[in-house]
């Protein structure tokens, strides 16, 4: 099941899925859409809420693998992975969310219990910089730092948007001696080249601080994206304005902007962007190791790489418990899907 299928991202996997053999179940809350789409793609479609528990275990009957793309994941994900481990169905999702991710690392030991794999981070986020971190770490012993640069997200989505303003004036999110801790925003900054020199980054809360540890074991992970006046401006504007963001007002405010956003870029504004991943490790006495990974569009990369891992664990290639998408499947794992390609950096 693809829940969330009528979501911008959602519906990309089911597409995507459906042109590639596969033929998901389609869940979400909104029969309408939800309908209209099932008959598009000429699919089932089964209605549940997160919200009503009952109604959403009689739609996992039968069904093996959930593929989650309703966010905010702080908000859904727990719901899902409740009906998940009561209908004994593996759990995947594409959350970037540090503390989403987090919380369901709490869940391995019931996971294993029940015999399924909870793997977030199936799309964009984070399955491209995963491998590219184990790509990395593996080329030095023990390596003791690792520092993710990223390139290219020119668009973001009604949810996505969502998602950004509720974490509007938080602490930045970065992994030191295995410890997840905040730092302000705007105040991690550091270069990486992109492929034509060097180009200042803004550290950012990613999801790779929460799963880049458990692929590869660095202690210390920090993430960054390009600093473009973008980027700058909104982490200005949640350091110091932070305490303001966080009120009720503003962030009904911000939610009601979000609203106004379009589903997302179409197939051509896609085509014409893509984006670049930095990887640097740095082992105890100073050793690095560094790659570049180039792919397409950021959406674009989750509609391939999420239903690509669902299919994947309907055959039986998983691991039970709480995981990571390199830890499983490799750090050359995404250079099987079009348009990606890696490049080691001396």
């Amino acid at each position: 099941m693809i829940y969330g299928a009528t979501g911008y991202t959602g519906g990309l996997i089911a597409e995507w899925a459906r042109q590639h053999a596969l033929r998901p179940v389609l869940g979400g809350r909104d029969a309408m859409r939800l309908g209209a789409l099932a008959e598009r793609l000429g699919l089932e479609q089964r209605v549940a809420a997160l919200s009503d528990p009952e109604r959403l275990r009689e739609a996992l009957r039968g069904i093996r693998v959930v593929l989650h793309a309703a966010g905010p994941f702080s908000q859904t994900s727990r719901p899902m992975v409740e009906a998940c481990l009561h209908a004994g169905a593996h759990y995947l999702d594409i959350s970037a969310e540090v503390d989403a991710i987090e919380a369901l690392v709490q869940r391995d030991a019931e996971a294993r219990g029940r015999g399924i794999m909870i793997m977030p981070g199936v799309g964009f986020d984070v399955v491209p910089s995963d491998c590219l971190a184990a790509h990395v770490a593996g080329r030095l012993r023990k390596p003791r730092r690792l520092a993710l640069g990223i390139r290219g997200l020119t668009f973001a989505t009604r949810g996505s948007a969502k998602t950004l303003a509720e974490y509007a004036g938080r602490d930045v999110k970065v992994r030191r001696n295995g410890t997840i801790i905040g730092v302000p925003p705007g105040s991690l900054e550091r270069s990486f080249d992109f492929g034509d020199g060097a180009r200042a980054s803004l550290g950012v809360g990613w999801g790779d601080v929460s799963s880049a540890y458990f692929t590869t074991g660095v202690p210390d992970v920090e993430v960054y994206f390009e600093a473009t006046p973008v980027m700058r401006g909104m982490l200005t504007a949640s350091r110091y304005f932070g305490g303001v963001l966080r009120t009720g007002p503003w962030q009904a405010m911000l939610q009601t902007w979000a609203d106004l956003l379009s589903d997302g870029p179409s197939e051509e504004q896609r085509a014409m962007v893509g984006t670049v991943i930095v990887a640097e490790a740095e082992g105890p006495s100073g050793q690095r190791a560094c790659a570049r990974l180039r792919a397409p569009e950021a959406y674009t990369v989750a509609s391939m790489t999420a239903p690509t891992i669902a299919a994947r664990v309907l055959t039986g290639d998983l691991e039970v418990g709480f995981q990571t998408p390199a830890r499983v499947y490799g750090a050359n794992f995404v250079l099987g899907l079009p348009g990606i390609s890696r490049e080691d950096v001396e």
